[in-house]
């Protein structure tokens, strides 16, 4: 068991991008993928001009009726005209129709390419830096993010081509009835468009800095409210309080500057949607005395009143809100996932150097290696670790040396460092300060994939759904030998197991196996692995004593090294020596020893023997597990 980090401020995170830097993030996929979907956008164009075929209808069909009709006094013209423009309003909800059933081609492809690039991005950073603790930002762009973009891009798509085929529509239209019409309209228009247009990249920068802000401070009240019972403790609640204010201050300032923005973009949105109405009203007397007639003025301010304007307001809402959005949205998915494990701050000219010596006995991180004796299977020298700055070490200068073939036990009470320990061993933690080494390089992990030096179990054994085959295979990269398999199969005792689940080619459903199986499974996957070291934290805790003994016995026979975190007396008893940990000094010898020099190990020994009586009647012969 390990204690939860002791969060420490950290300065807030920088925006993803600039907004220029954003654009260029974007664009370039953007243009890509819709290359790829050009039938789908042709049909989409097809519908949509039929859709504009109604604008134009519409203003054009009123402008007819009043003047070739009801003010001619021919009335069965105007009302002619008139069913005209009803049945081009049918024809624009066909169309309509159509558009909404090509758009799913375009939108649901989007968000199936977002959510593998997230979840590419999240394993690559998960194998460049496993040291880091999981956050929620995975998560959010697999879930939340893609949905964002997915609902953007339909909304925008729809708002976009609606706008271009209205405007083209009406904008013919008034052509068509009087092209001075247009010198009165189309100024206001553009007028509207470019203060709108100006307000959409320091709208998106401002929008892609308060995303930014506002994950790093979920992350932040996260780890703080995982580290609650250590900021209590170490009387670090003003450093934690000092961690989480600048962020929130930033989020203020942030909604600020967007609604500064937004009130801009209002003003914006009042010039383009009214201004041209007020235009062609204060225009009318002129228009009339240049022989415009009232029909085409009636149909003008249909073209703006009904079409026009309402998809310019649409647009500039869609534009303003979910366009910036997506923006932001695909700039996190465009950048690059890592493309590999981190490398080491400064590493060493050559390997370390080997020690015969247990805990205490090893040389210091200093001393220089020396290339005539075995290389250590693991080793540290000097390491300290702590979970936050302010915190009690777990390990304090604990030097060790695991010898290869050695099969080690280690012990002590709960929460003293034990996990840890196997933590630093696999690379999963980097030592506050000495060094970690495995097979001669640093524990750390250095390259993408499992690493070929270890296997770690832990206490929750991993079995996912796919063939028995698959699970048992899953630390062999290089694929299971019938052979081997069956070596495995026989050294853990698992074929009542293996016939009852199938076969090796059988799916393995996770859910109908209990917690002991899912060990007894985990336990045959690093059995077959070829990594020389294997790392066992509390790994059998769910098998009954007799069935741990044989696997711990099988494992220990297996070629390589093994270091056990113990879980009954026994597995101390069959080690060839036991690291005893006790949040003072760290101890190591074999089971005698330590018993005639560790009063804590001879309480852990009482422990033991005591909760092995009940352990005992727990146990379920059937299949060598309890849960």
């Amino acid at each position: 068991m390990t204690r939860p980090p002791v969060p420490t401020p950290a300065p807030t995170p920088a925006p993803v991008s600039t907004e220029r830097g954003t654009w260029r993030l974007v664009a370039p996929e953007g243009r890509r993928f819709l290359r790829g979907r050009r039938r789908p956008l042709a049909v989409l164009a097809l519908w949509s001009l039929l859709e504009s075929a109604h604008t134009f209808l519409g203003g054009y069909g009123v402008a007819r009726a009043l003047d070739d009709g009801f003010l001619a006094g021919r009335t069965g013209t105007g009302l002619v005209w008139l069913a005209v423009a009803a049945v081009a309003a049918l024809a624009g909800a066909f169309a309509l129709r159509g558009v909404f059933t090509v758009l799913a081609d375009l939108v649901e492809p989007l968000r199936d390419g977002l959510v593998r690039r997230a979840v590419t991005q999240s394993l690559g950073a998960a194998v460049a830096d496993p040291a880091r603790a999981p956050g929620t930002g995975a998560v959010s762009r697999l879930t939340q993010q893609t949905e964002m973009a997915r609902d953007s891009f339909a909304g925008l798509v729809l708002t976009a081509r609606s706008f271009v085929f209205t405007a083209l529509g009406a904008l013919f239209g008034m052509a068509s009835l009087a092209p001075v019409l247009l010198l009165v309209v189309l100024p206001p228009l553009l007028l509207g468009l470019g203060l709108f247009l100006l307000t959409l990249r320091p709208m998106a920068a401002a929008q892609s800095a308060f995303l930014d802000t506002d994950e790093a401070l979920s992350a932040r009240v996260g780890e703080l409210a995982s580290g609650l019972r250590d900021i209590v403790a170490c009387g670090a609640g003003a450093a934690a309080t000092g961690a989480v204010e600048p962020l929130i201050a930033g989020q203020e300032q942030l909604t600020q500057r967007l609604a500064r923005w937004a009130a801009l973009r209002t003003l914006a949105l009042g010039v383009a949607g009214q201004l041209p109405v007020v235009a062609l009203l204060v225009a009318t007397p002129w228009l009339l005395s240049r022989g415009v007639t009232a029909g085409v003025l009636a149909g003008a301010l249909t073209y703006l009143v009904q079409a026009l304007l309402p998809a310019l307001n649409t647009l500039m809402a869609a534009v303003g809100s979910a366009g910036t959005r997506l923006l932001v949205v695909l700039a996190r998915f465009a950048t690059p996932a890592p493309s590999g494990g981190l490398p080491p701050a400064s590493p060493p000219a050559s390997p370390p150097g080997p020690a015969a010596g247990g805990a205490g006995g090893a040389p210091r991180a200093d001393r220089p290696p020396d290339a005539r004796a075995v290389r250590p299977a693991a080793e540290l020298r000097q390491v300290t670790f702590a979970y936050g700055p302010h915190a009690q070490p777990v390990l304090d200068g604990l030097d060790l040396v695991v010898r290869p073939g050695e099969h080690l036990a280690v012990v002590g009470p709960s929460g003293i460092g034990k996990s840890t320990l196997t933590a630093l061993l696999a690379g999963l933690l980097p030592p506050g300060s000495g060094t970690a080494w495995v097979a001669g390089r640093p524990a750390a992990q250095d390259h993408r994939g499992p690493d070929p030096r270890r296997t770690l179990l832990p206490q929750q054994a991993y079995v996912f759904t796919g063939t028995l085959g698959e699970n048992l295979g899953q630390f062999s990269p290089d694929g299971l030998d019938p052979a081997r398999l069956a070596q495995a199969v026989a050294a853990l005792d698992l074929t009542a197991l293996v016939t009852a689940l199938g076969g090796p080619d059988a799916l393995v459903d996770p859910a109908r196996l209990s917690q002991g199986e899912r060990q007894r499974l985990a336990l045959a996957a690093a059995y077959l692995s070829p990594a020389p070291l294997l790392l066992l934290d509390e790994a059998t805790c769910h098998l009954d004593p007799q069935t741990e003994e044989r696997a711990e016995r099988a494992l220990a026979a297996r070629p390589g090294t093994l270091v056990v975190v113990a879980h009954r007396i026994s597995s101390a008893l069959r080690a060839d020596r036991v690291l005893l940990l006790d949040g003072v000094r760290a101890v190591c010898g074999t089971h005698p020893e330590l018993t005639a020099r560790s009063e804590l190990y001879r309480d852990l020994v009482g422990v033991w023997r005591e909760d092995g009586i009940h352990r005992q009647d727990d146990t379920h012969p059937k299949d060598g597990t309890h849960d």
